[in-house]
């Protein structure tokens, strides 16, 4: 109990350190603003080279000074970091210090068929709460208040998001002073709906795919259902005739947030909407071209991040997977952060059923994700009631062992009636693009608007 109560003291501790002046950041003067960038990123390094085994070999190797790392402008000396290399090898990224080994592991979702683990520092998790007043300023002035503002989230089960909740709850008395709604993508829509109209929600938080493939689904229906008057979406894009459809047919503001399990914060949309204020002294943010040179503002390339806080796992110009742009100007709300103009991450298919619902990939990935022996998997939907299943285990006997219960599990989850044809494989290709989409979508009648 004691100690219980001398860690939230702690942890309650850190999030007011960092608390003041947040939500004056974003409106600093640029050169206020790079000086807190900058300063942050030669703490970064030199942390790296001092206690982070791949950047004390790769320094080393590549007769790198951290001390001459300087600016954002230097990062250009450290060579890229891609997905696959912190995925084979984790444990080269976490730091060696108190911080790096005390720190928690988070999962990525594995969007491309291979989850990678992220560590962070219970300091940087601290801090994040108090980093939230620059995205929390927005809600405020959107709905005149600071308190009292209903939330409804729906995500998978043992999401980032809700370890790290359960996080503050155990190290901090700072909890949220806002109701809250935690619902899961595996339930039906009719209890979704039943959920809303009891609780009434003033946002809406979940994945942009999910709440496009909802929204579609209650219009199709003609559902009667309370509305939010925000939706906010991130771990993948909207399209924007979803968007568009969501704010014309049910007149609800629809905001987005960036982020990853990589970095917590790298940027936000404001109430003006004109693309995403980057939290640069937090996460720097560069787009590459193809030619692996830093893209001018309007030209797309691949978004790279430096996260600038993280004392677990430590990742300096690492390939993030995205595509991007940065703008050319400057946003009419006033904050002076710079500003992502267009981002495509990921749009992920969305499974509709014969019965009028639909499956959000996030609940393959729950089923799939549990059973060790299964490396990769691919499900691709062929027709209405036919899939193709394609898995990557351990070896072929573990493939034979598994397949019955796995198709057993994805039939509750698709339909009784579903038929699903299923297939033992060595490897999984990408497609042409570079990506992998572990669930498919071959069907293209769905939900027609």
């Amino acid at each position: 109990m004691i100690r219980d109560f001398l860690n939230k003291v702690y942890g309650s501790g850190i999030v007011c350190a960092n608390l003041r002046g947040q939500r004056g950041i974003p409106y600093l003067s640029e050169d206020k603003l790079w000086a807190l960038r900058d300063a942050r990123l030669r703490q970064i390094v030199k942390y790296a080279a001092d206690t982070v085994p791949y950047y004390q070999n790769l320094f080393r190797k590549e007769g790198i000074d951290p001390e001459s790392i300087k600016t954002v402008h230097d990062l250009q000396r450290i060579p890229l970091v891609e997905k696959a290399t912190v995925r084979k090898n984790p444990r080269l990224f976490i730091s060696t210090s108190r911080e790096g080994k005390g720190s928690i592991a988070f999962t990525t979702s594995g969007s491309t068929g291979e989850p990678s683990t992220i560590h962070h520092d219970h300091d940087s998790l601290l801090a994040n709460i108090a980093y939230g007043e620059r995205e929390r300023a927005v809600l405020s002035a959107m709905f005149g208040k600071r308190v009292g503002i209903r939330e409804a989230y729906i995500v998978r089960p043992r999401s980032t998001i809700t370890k790290v909740w359960d996080y503050y709850r155990k190290h901090t008395f700072a909890s949220s002073s806002r109701p809250r709604l935690l619902l899961d993508v595996l339930q039906p829509i009719e209890q979704i709906v039943d959920a809303f109209n009891s609780f009434r929600p003033d946002i809406l938080v979940g994945y942009g795919s999910y709440l496009e493939a909802l929204f579609r689904t209650l219009k199709f229906k003609g559902t009667r259902v309370h509305l939010p008057r925000v939706l906010f979406y991130g771990a993948e894009c909207m399209t924007d005739p979803g968007k568009a459809l969501i704010e014309r047919e049910f007149g609800i503001s629809v905001l987005s947030m960036y982020n990853a399990v990589e970095a917590f914060k790298i940027g936000f949309l404001c109430e003006a909407r004109h693309g995403f204020h980057l939290h640069d002294d937090l996460c720097h943010v560069r787009i590459m071209n193809a030619n692996g040179k830093d893209a001018q503002p309007g030209d797309k390339g691949q978004v790279v991040i430096s996260n600038l806080v993280n004392r677990g796992t430590v990742l300096l110009n690492y390939c993030l997977g995205d595509v991007a742009s940065l703008a050319t100007g400057k946003c009419s709300c006033g904050r002076v952060l710079p500003l992502l103009s267009e981002l495509e991450g990921r749009v992920e298919d969305i499974l509709f059923l014969s019965n009028g619902g639909f499956v959000h990939p996030r609940a393959v990935w729950a089923v799939l994700s549990q059973r060790n022996e299964v490396l990769k998997y691919q499900l691709i939907q062929h027709e209405l009631e036919r899939f193709e299943l394609r898995l990557v285990t351990v070896d072929y006997q573990s493939y034979q062992l598994a397949v019955g219960d796995i198709l057993a599990d994805l039939r509750r989850l698709l339909g009784e009636s579903a038929v699903i044809e299923c297939e033992y494989d060595t490897a999984l290709e990408l497609e042409a693009s570079g990506k992998f989409r572990p669930v498919m979508s071959r069907y293209k009648q769905g939900v027609s608007i």
